[in-house]
């Protein structure tokens, strides 16, 4: 009868646990591996409109590769992505940390300033990107504060410079995004004992050699997460992009990333005929394939540098 009876719990935890994990496994499946599974699909044959036609097998792959111009605009938009994480990693990420550190110091009024670096996180990204659209306008905020203190020759159209737009589009997206890292290495510091803070304090370490030798090494963790998540951040970067660039990556390709490159290869744009799903999915394949392979092996990189720290 004890046997029956545990048998019964048993069987109603696992149904428990299936009824639980259920719902975000179907939406799991319908929202990521079926795409994922239909754009596979989809590389492997050539369209003509939403007409599928013969099977080409990886020949797609090689177009967006190998052949001009698709290679050219392929590699240029991939550029711009390394750039884009390069930048981010260290300007974003570089300065979130220093405002985590100043923070963790609880300087006065430290909750306040912990919730104003977060708000900008909040925004809508259609939002931010319009706004600082208009902040870069040559008769915007930006080029008034400019002209203001008398640095009249930097004045200049920020998105309309192929050598100073996609610069911009970054430091719009900095702003916009640097609460998240700074909270999360926040959190990360507040995790150290502080009896052990205190202890190097009294050794008479300062700022630097504290950061340097025990806040760095400590907050691995955090650094994983955000390293992580800034590199599929920047491989992904689409909306801030095409809210202040458009979506051929103006003004002649500066500001062109992986994700616009994808989204006219597939579907067209205003200045091409209607797009290539055969491409476009190839493409779409090679994006993920990518950031996967690079994102698991960074993560499995990171976590055994934890270790060792």
């Amino acid at each position: 009868m004890a046997t029956s009876s545990m048998r019964r719990a048993r069987m109603m935890r696992r149904l428990w646990i299936a009824a639980l994990v259920a719902p975000g496994l179907l939406v799991m499946t319908f929202f990521v591996f079926v795409p994922i599974a239909s754009a596979l699909a989809y590389s492997v044959f050539e369209w003509e409109g939403l007409q599928r036609g013969a099977f080409v097998g990886l020949a797609n792959f090689a177009t967006v590769l190998f052949s001009e111009p698709y290679g050219s605009w392929t590699w240029n938009a991939f550029r711009h992505n390394v750039i884009v994480f390069v930048t981010i990693m260290v300007v974003q990420n570089g300065t979130a940390f220093l405002l985590a550190y100043a923070l963790f110091c609880q300087p006065w009024g430290h909750r306040f300033h912990q919730v104003t670096v977060f708000v900008p996180v909040i925004l809508s990204t259609v939002i931010v990107g319009f706004l600082w659209k208009l902040f870069y306008n040559p008769f915007g905020l930006v080029n008034q504060l400019l002209r203001a203190i008398g640095l009249d020759s930097l004045a200049i159209p920020w998105l309309g410079e192929p050598t100073t737009a996609l610069g911009a589009l970054i430091f719009a997206n900095t702003w916009h995004f640097i609460g998240f890292p700074t909270l999360i290495y926040l959190a990360g510091m507040q995790r150290i004992p502080r009896d052990l803070i205190d202890a190097a304090r009294m050794d008479g370490a300062g700022n630097w050699s504290l950061i340097r030798r025990i806040i760095w090494p400590l907050v691995a963790p955090a650094t994983t997460v955000v390293f992580v998540l800034t590199f599929i951040g920047s491989f992904n970067w689409f909306e801030m992009p095409f809210i202040m660039a458009g979506l051929d990556g103006s003004p002649f390709g500066a500001t062109d990333v992986l994700g616009l490159y994808f989204y006219r290869t597939a579907f067209g744009n205003q200045s091409s005929s209607l797009g290539d799903f055969g491409l476009g999915s190839a493409l779409a394949v090679l994006i993920f394939g990518f950031v996967l392979v690079m994102a698991t092996a960074w993560t499995l990189y990171l976590r055994r540098r934890e270790i060792e720290f």
